[in-house]
């Protein structure tokens, strides 16, 4: 046995040994590498969605960067403000007063829906008094971060209170609107002495509501109002994201789609557009979010309550509960009202051939509403 013998190795063969793990260093340095780069993007990309989920400060009216005030404005009991004003005769000496609730991206000015048709006659002989108000975060009114389905019926009886408007008042809600005063129904009835819902926004997914009727009035939408309320109902807080990025639509009224306009409204749209434009600058001015955002977010989210379920508040026959409705509405689409008039048969149902979304603007329809409700 030959111990201790040496065998010859090449040249080529020892550095091609030592060759080998160079590469694998190098190689085991790039998959270093590029792990780092991938966390580091991953982490700049979740920095980014988080960033592009959240909306903007709003700018709150009388702060530093904010717009100015220069409505009326009261006070309520958690410190926020609600801007509002009013029309008809003093209160004083006003013998039936009426609160307006406006709606989806509208203000405290869009009492002109009423207003801007009412005979003046009819103001003075009656004795009416309207307040009109902004609801949070619209116009001058502060935003409500805590807002609930149910907190702006307490900001309206707030109000009532902090203007003197006696024990009882009316109540008219056009659009958005009108779908709160659904919540007035059920949360301050013993307040109200009779109440009038306009085109009221149905929210799909109230449990009452039959699912067939839901998806075939949800399939009358155009697709970008589907894909806005089925991201504010299910997830709320891309709310935002959704109706300001660039790669699809949001909602219709956010962008003004033309599809929504139903032959009355486009008949109608010149003298509304011409009422509007000397206040609608004011109406975002506080920020979309906390105006626009959070009224989809609210609407069409989950409710604490089925308004398909009320029960009739005026059992003594001393007020009434009127639902105004037009046929050719390609906003609100009529077959869900029809069938919450059949199950609350206690609520006054008119319907109106031929009219769309904007049919309080109508010639006399304003005198039809506000006589229609006054007469109980």
């Amino acid at each position: 046995m030959a111990v201790g013998t040496s065998r010859k190795i090449s040249a080529a063969s020892a550095r091609a040994h030592t060759r080998k793990p160079k590469q694998k260093a190098s190689v085991a340095g790039f998959s270093g590498v590029y792990k780092k780069i991938a966390l580091v993007s991953f982490i700049g990309f979740l920095a980014w969605a988080y960033q592009a989920t959240r909306p903007p400060p709003s700018k709150t009216c009388g702060s530093p960067d904010g717009p100015p005030i220069t409505a009326s404005r009261i006070q309520l009991n958690d410190g926020r403000h609600l801007a509002y004003k009013e029309y008809g005769v003093p209160k004083d000496k006003a013998k039936y007063k009426i609160i307006f609730v406006h709606g989806f991206d509208c203000c405290r000015h869009d009492v002109s829906a009423i207003t801007s048709n009412l005979s003046s006659d009819l103001v003075e002989s009656q004795g009416i008094h309207i307040v009109s108000f902004d609801r949070p975060g619209y116009g001058e009114s502060d935003p409500n971060p805590k807002q609930t389905v149910k907190s702006t019926a307490f900001d309206i009886e707030e109000l009532a209170d902090k203007l003197g408007l006696g024990s009882k008042f009316y109540i008219v809600g056009f659009s958005m609107g009108g779908q709160l005063v659904w919540t007035c129904l059920k949360y301050i009835p013993h307040r109200l002495a009779g109440a009038a819902l306009l085109t009221p926004v149905v929210n799909y997914w109230w449990p009452g509501l039959p699912s067939n009727l839901t998806k075939e009035a949800y399939d009358q939408q155009p697709p970008q109002d589907q894909w806005a309320v089925r991201v504010s109902h299910y997830m709320p807080w891309l709310t935002y994201w959704w109706n300001t990025q660039k790669l699809f639509l949001g909602s219709s009224l956010i962008y003004h789609n033309p599809a929504v306009i139903s032959n009355q409204d486009r008949e109608l749209l010149p003298r509304i557009q011409s009422i509007r434009k000397e206040y609608q600058a004011q109406v975002r001015q506080q920020g979309d979010f906390v105006s626009l955002h959070r009224d989809l977010m609210i609407g069409f989210g989950t409710w604490e309550f089925d308004p398909t379920g009320l029960e009739n508040p005026f059992l003594e026959s001393e007020g009434s509960v009127h639902l105004w409705q037009g046929d050719d509405d390609k906003l609100v689409p009529v077959t869900p009202q029809r069938y919450i008039a059949q199950k609350l048969p206690w609520i006054q149902y008119h319907e109106l051939a031929g009219a769309g979304h904007m049919f309080p603007f109508a010639d006399g329809m304003a005198d039809l509403i506000i006589k229609t409700l006054l007469a109980g």
